[in-house]
């Protein structure tokens, strides 16, 4: 009797025994489950917020601007010379001479090699129409340099010595500032300040506080004074003896600043 007892007893602790560990065996499932959803979930909510903030702080965006009158303090003008021939080779020739005769007495004034580009360099033929036919005149060559003049009180010299150095064409003169990245910073600087101050005042109307920055831009306008372009042989540079008088006066930088307060 005792010996069946014993064996029944045996049989209830391992079946305990079999059912306690299916039991945790099935917690543990249950807790892996919900452990990788959660991280699945966390993973998928920090990747849906890339690049942008879960709260989306109320702001004030406002613009001002920065403006700095400034003096230009150097000149850029395009010189050409056209050379007309019956031949290729004698438009080259006599085109060559004379913008190299040209540079040199450039030079001479007091530019130097750095601030003298050729832009441009073009052949091409020359016709005639008669009586609906097109008859060959000759050949154009035409060599193009852009000066940078840094003494501004020899523009007008420049010019004269390039209409007497047999320069047909002048494309223009306009100006700027050599370094104007100081200037823009102090435009910059005016045009953020005067975007606070109007932040500020429209913040006290509306009964809030200014946080932080949290958002800037700006862009950039203003011109420099420019004369345009005109034909020496039509216009008679060079001609006389007078010396142009060229004017630079002064050019704007402007600077509009857009600049977004949070609201506290």
């Amino acid at each position: 009797m005792m010996s069946n007892n014993s064996s029944q007893v045996e049989e209830i602790k391992k079946h305990f025994h079999s059912k306690t560990g299916m039991a945790l065996k099935t917690l543990l499932v249950l807790f892996l489950v919900l452990y990788l959803g959660t991280l699945i979930r966390n993973e998928w909510k920090e990747f849906n917020y890339i690049g942008k903030s879960e709260e989306f702080p109320h702001i004030i965006s406002i613009s001002g601007e920065g403006k700095v009158v400034a003096i230009p303090d150097i000149a850029k003008t395009s010189v050409g010379i056209r050379t007309e021939k019956l031949n290729v080779a004698n438009a080259q020739t006599e085109n060559t001479t004379k913008m190299n005769a040209l540079i040199k007495e450039i030079k001479g004034m007091g530019v130097d090699d750095k601030d003298i580009q050729t832009t441009s360099y073009n052949i091409y033929p020359r016709y005639d129409w008669r009586d609906g036919i097109s008859i060959l005149r000759g050949y154009s060559v035409e060599q193009s340099v852009t000066i940078k003049i840094r003494d501004l009180e020899k523009i007008g010299d420049i010019l004269t010595a390039a209409g007497q150095g047999g320069a047909n064409q002048v494309s223009g003169i306009s100006f700027d500032v050599d370094d104007p990245e100081a200037l823009r910073q102090q435009a910059r600087e005016e045009a953020i300040k005067n975007a606070k101050e109007k932040a500020e005042s429209l913040a006290k109307v509306a009964g809030v506080k200014l946080g932080k920055v949290v958002s800037f831009s700006e862009s950039t306008s203003g011109q420099a004074p420019k004369y345009y372009a005109m034909e020496a042989m039509d216009a008679g540079i060079g001609g006389g003896s007078g010396v142009p008088e060229i004017e630079a006066g002064s050019m704007e930088i402007i600077i509009t600043a857009t600049v977004g307060y949070e609201i506290l």
